[in-house]
C-alpha cells in the first residue's frame, strides 16, 4: 500500500490584518491633461468624477511602490517580514515579463524566505490575489500573505488618447492576510470573458514593435462598451458575493468597487440598493483609475479620513480588461 501524503494543518479562516498605501507625490489636475488632448475639466469631472490623479516619477516603479506600500501593512499589522509566508503581487503595468515583480517586491520588504507570485487579472487583480491569499491560509500553506496592487499606469497610457489619457493613475496598496479563528474573508465570486479581451487592451504586441509594425503599445478602451458591461456585472456579482457570505445589504459599513470611474460606482451601488448607512468608495476623483492598486487605496482612503471603523464589513468588487471580474465580503481591519 502507497504511503499516504501528509497535508498541511488547515485553520478555520483568515482575515486582513494591516493595511498600507503608497501614493506618488506628484499631484496632476485635469487642466494638465487636457493641453495634449481635446478636452475639458468640465468634460472630465462630468464623465468620470475624477478631478487629480498621481503620476510616478522615474525612480518610482511598480516594484519601488509596491515594497513600500507592503512595508507599511506590515507594520501596521505587527507582522515582522520574515513571518510572510507568500507575497502576492496584482499589476498590469509592470514593464518586464522576465524577471516577476513580486520576487523582488519580497526582497525589498524584507521577506527573504517568501514565495512571491505575480497575478495578472488587471483591474480585478487584487480581488483575485486577496482570494488566493484566503485559501493559503485557511489550507495551511502560509502563515501570513501579502497582497499588493501596485500600478504606474502612466507608463502604458498615451498622454494624446482622449479615451484613456484622463482617467488613470499611479499608486500601491497592500495587505496583510492572517488567520483566523472565523473567516473575514468571504468567499469570492470570480470569472471571465474572453470574447470581450478587445473592450480594454494594448495597441499592439511586442512582436509587432520588433517587427517595426507598431510603437510603443499602449493601452486603449472602448469607454461606452466598457460602461454598459460593469454597470451589469458589478451589481450581479456583488449581490453573488453578499448571498455567498450569508449577508444583506444591510450589514455592510463600506462597498469598495474598483475606483473605473465615479459613475460606475454611483451606478452599481444604486443597483445593490444600498442603505444611506454603507460608506461608498470615490477614492478615483482623487486618485484616479489606479488598475489593481484602486481598491486597497480607497481602503486605506476610508480608514485614513475616518470613514469607516475596523471590524465592519465591507464588499469588494474588482472588474477589468479580460474581461476578467471578482467580489468578495472582507472584515475591515
Amino acid at each position: 500500500m502507497a504511503a499516504r501524503l501528509r497535508s498541511a494543518d488547515a485553520v478555520a479562516g483568515s482575515r486582513i490584518v494591516g493595511l498600507g498605501a503608497y501614493r506618488p507625490a506628484r499631484i496632476v489636475y485635469n487642466d494638465e491633461v487636457i493641453r495634449s488632448i481635446d478636452s475639458s475639466d468640465e468634460w472630465i469631472r462630468r464623465r468620470s468624477g475624477i478631478v487629480s490623479r498621481r503620476f510616478a516619477e522615474p525612480d518610482e516603479t511598480v516594484v519601488t511602490m509596491a515594497a513600500e506600500a507592503a512595508v507599511k501593512a506590515l507594520a501596521q499589522a505587527g507582522v515582522a517580514p520574515g513571518a510572510v509566508g507568500t507575497v502576492l503581487l496584482a499589476s498590469m503595468s509592470h514593464l518586464e515579463q522576465s524577471p516577476p515583480a513580486a520576487p523582488q517586491v519580497a526582497h525589498q520588504m524584507g521577506a527573504h524566505a517568501a514565495s512571491a507570485v505575480d497575478i495578472g487579472a488587471a483591474c480585478a487583480g487584487f480581488c483575485h490575489a486577496l482570494a488566493v491569499a484566503d485559501s493559503l491560509i485557511r489550507s495551511g500553506a502560509s502563515g501570513h500573505v501579502v497582497v499588493v496592487g501596485s500600478e504606474k499606469m502612466s507608463d502604458i497610457v498615451d498622454p494624446t488618447d482622449r479615451g484613456t489619457a484622463f482617467l488613470f493613475g499611479d499608486g500601491a496598496g497592500a495587505v496583510v492576510v492572517g488567520p483566523a479563528h472565523e473567516p473575514g474573508i468571504g468567499p469570492v465570486v470570480w470569472g471571465a470573458d474572453g470574447e470581450q479581451r478587445d473592450l480594454i487592451a494594448h495597441s499592439g504586441s511586442w512582436l509587432d514593435v520588433r517587427d517595426g509594425a507598431a510603437r510603443w503599445p499602449t493601452l486603449r478602451m472602448s469607454g461606452p462598451e466598457v460602461y454598459r458591461w460593469a454597470t451589469r456585472t458589478v451589481p450581479r456579482i456583488g449581490q453573488q458575493a453578499l448571498d455567498a457570505a450569508g449577508l444583506d445589504v444591510q450589514d455592510l459599513a463600506a462597498f469598495i468597487p474598483h475606483q473605473a470611474n465615479v459613475r460606475i460606482v454611483d451606478g452599481a451601488a444604486k443597483a445593490l440598493r444600498l442603505p444611506p448607512h454603507v460608506v461608498v468608495a470615490r477614492d478615483v476623483t482623487e486618485a484616479g483609475n489606479t488598475s489593481a492598486a484602486s481598491i486597497p487605496l480607497a481602503m486605506d482612503s476610508l480608514r485614513t479620513h475616518g470613514a469607516v471603523e475596523g471590524g465592519g464589513h465591507a464588499l469588494l468588487a474588482g472588474f477589468g480588461a479580460g474581461v476578467t471580474y471578482a467580489a468578495q465580503v472582507v472584515t475591515l481591519p
